[in-house]
């Protein structure tokens, strides 16, 4: 095809520079010989004409089988987003356990025993430093820890006081309407010594503190026996 276009571009070419170098050799166009401008126009519009029905008529060439198609394809490398890197200072609480003790104390019985403190747990504070990468947590490092409480101690009494012992009345067998001397508890008390006939007696003096059973007290100065 291309040698078709090539033929007709040289019979063109010929042809005009035949109309213009002898125009009236060129066959008549009506009665008249066509003038050197007329021939070049005419041959100049047949050549233009030729070319575009070629060019319409011809069908685009073919690649054979044997023919290397190369495409190429314009690819453009998408780099992905950068990650979102943010950073938070958080803070958390932990108890401390309170100890405890014990105190001896006087004042309590023994084998009793008395909070005197109550016992309060302490506090401590941690910071640290969380990392976020696209909203999710990816680090978390401890930057400092304080003792915001101090823990109380909780205090114990232990009772070491020790009762006396209740003395024991010691056996008597003595009245207690009387004192000075030790006047027999009996069915009759006389003054040793004197002309009673008992059967108990006592030797004076005794002194009268309550009242006088045994009428040892005669002229009633509150001593007998005297």
């Amino acid at each position: 095809m291309n040698t078709i276009l090539a033929l007709l571009f040289l019979l063109s070419l010929g042809l005009f520079i035949w109309g213009m170098v002898a125009p009236k050799s060129l066959p008549k166009v009506g009665k008249r010989n066509l003038d050197r401008r007329q021939a070049g126009l005419w041959l100049g519009l047949t050549t233009i004409v030729l070319f575009a029905l070629v060019g319409i008529t011809t069908p685009p060439p073919v690649a054979k089988k044997n023919d290397t198609v190369t495409l190429t394809k314009n690819t453009q490398t998408v780099q992905p987003p950068a990650p979102k890197i943010t950073t938070q200072t958080v803070t958390e609480t932990e108890d401390i356990a309170f100890t405890s003790t014990t105190a001896q104390d006087s004042s309590l019985d023994k084998g009793t025993t008395k909070i005197t403190t109550v016992g309060v747990n302490g506090v401590k504070t941690r910071s640290f430093k969380v990392t976020y990468t696209d909203n999710i947590q990816t680090g978390k490092d401890l930057i400092g820890e304080a003792i915001t409480k101090q823990p109380i101690t909780q205090v114990t009494a232990v009772g070491t006081k020790v009762a006396s012992p209740t003395p024991k009345a010691a056996a008597t067998n003595c009245d207690p309407n009387y004192t000075g001397g030790c006047v027999p508890i009996a069915s009759d008390v006389d003054c040793a010594g004197g002309s009673g006939n008992g059967p108990a007696y006592v030797q004076g003096p005794v002194h009268v503190v309550g009242v006088d059973i045994y009428g040892l007290d005669r002229d009633g100065d509150g001593v007998g026996c005297q």
